[in-house]
């Protein structure tokens, strides 16, 4: 088993800690021919109705079936394995693109196939990728690269088109989201302590950073996201709190403080919306991610320090899908973990595997809240935070 976190691991007290209710033997190994055991979890415990449920994790190209394209070309047939991915996203088709070591790698499960973005000799290869967001309309790809401080922009096939950031123009680009409606590209500089917003064709728009009185918004931005009328979610990762603007770029309100209680944040870095628009915020020190209603009420966090599912180790990234499927990146644990939330529409489109999860659930024995566990504070950060701190 991996190292458990090294970072601040606080379980809260006040709440049913969400632990495994049926357990089986875990992956063996990432060959393609592994069989993957079937693990039953959902949050919260029983007695409680389930609201999320594990659905997988990837964490190589096998995890698709098979390989193809510029991997296989540029890699041969060799397994392609995560090392430390950050940044997650989704498109209207289900592929999974998630940022790593120099590339981005596309899971594509429904046509069983695998590829990587960035990794051709020329202006388009990759060298720190952090950010990744897709458009919905036209399937372009839009990765922020730390170490050459620009956004790059990809066709759907991974073809190099364009990149955004002239001289000076970014420092530490980071976050990125998409406002198809739009047609909008917004990034997050956690040195700069600014989002811009530009056109999808590369044209500046704004920057969301200073106040009314002069100061800046931000400590250390660095991922966002938009809810269904396009206000803009910013994690402030060392002012320990989300902040919202409308779509101007209007300030809005703040959601969370620091503290080790639900609703109060450690270290948080990605944040995504659902189809209700439940907020949805990674805690990188309390290997969790905690979920939020509209007013930002807490209402379940999910996650515990360690390496079996629904366990995290130095998460990051998370993105959700048009099913609400949550995908949530893990650095030391190198993988992503794969959740569902079962909303109402999913429940209407789903009723056998909603029945099922019903049933797994009142099964399950109740299990105590296990005693609240502290770790001191150690100042080793993945790299990522290194350049955004």
């Amino acid at each position: 088993m991996r190292r458990v976190s090294r970072l601040i691991l606080k379980i809260f007290s006040n709440r049913r800690w969400f632990s495994a209710a049926l357990l089986a033997a875990m992956l063996a190994s990432c060959a393609p021919t592994v069989e993957k055991k079937v693990w039953d979890l959902t949050w919260p415990l029983p007695p409680d109705e389930p609201r999320i449920k594990y659905v997988e994790i990837l964490q190589s190209s096998a995890d698709v079936g098979e390989q193809g394209g510029v991997a296989e070309a540029l890699f041969g047939s060799d397994v392609m394995v995560l090392s430390k991915p950050y940044g997650v996203a989704v498109d209207k088709e289900g592929r999974v693109f998630v940022t790593d070591a120099g590339a981005v790698f596309v899971f594509d499960k429904k046509n069983r196939k695998f590829s990587m973005i960035g990794v051709e000799p020329g202006v388009g290869k990759l060298n720190t990728p952090a950010g990744v967001a897709v458009s919905k309309v036209d399937g372009r790809v839009y990765v922020t690269d730390i170490g050459l401080k620009r956004l790059y922009i990809y066709d759907r096939e991974g073809k190099y088109l364009n990149a955004i950031g002239k001289e000076n123009e970014f420092t530490n680009p980071i976050g990125v989201v998409v406002d198809d409606k739009r047609g909008r590209v917004y990034v997050v500089d956690s040195k700069k302590r600014n989002v811009r917003a530009y056109s999808t064709d590369g044209r500046f728009i704004m920057d969301i950073d200073l106040a009314k009185d002069g100061l800046k918004y931000f400590h250390t931005p660095t991922e966002l996201a938009l809810d269904s009328v396009g206000n803009i979610y910013v994690s402030d990762t060392q002012a320990f709190s989300i902040k919202i603007f409308d779509p101007d770029g209007n300030f809005q309100k703040i959601i969370g403080k620091l503290g080790d209680v639900p609703g109060n944040f450690a270290r948080p870095k990605g944040v995504a919306l659902d189809s209700e628009d439940h907020m949805y915020v990674v805690d990188a020190a309390f290997n969790n991610f905690q979920i939020f209603n509209k007013e930002g009420q807490v209402l379940l966090f999910v996650g515990a320090g360690g390496s079996n599912p629904g366990e995290f180790n130095l998460p990051a990234g998370i993105a959700i899908d048009d099913e609400d499927r949550i995908y949530v990146t893990e650095q030391y644990n190198a993988r992503v973990q794969v959740f569902q939330y079962m909303s109402e529409k999913w429940k209407r489109a789903h009723p056998d595997l909603w029945e099922k999860a019903q049933q797994v659930s009142r099964e399950a024995p109740v299990k105590k809240e296990d005693p609240p566990e502290k770790k001191a504070p150690v100042n080793k950060e993945d790299k990522a935070e290194e350049k955004a701190e």
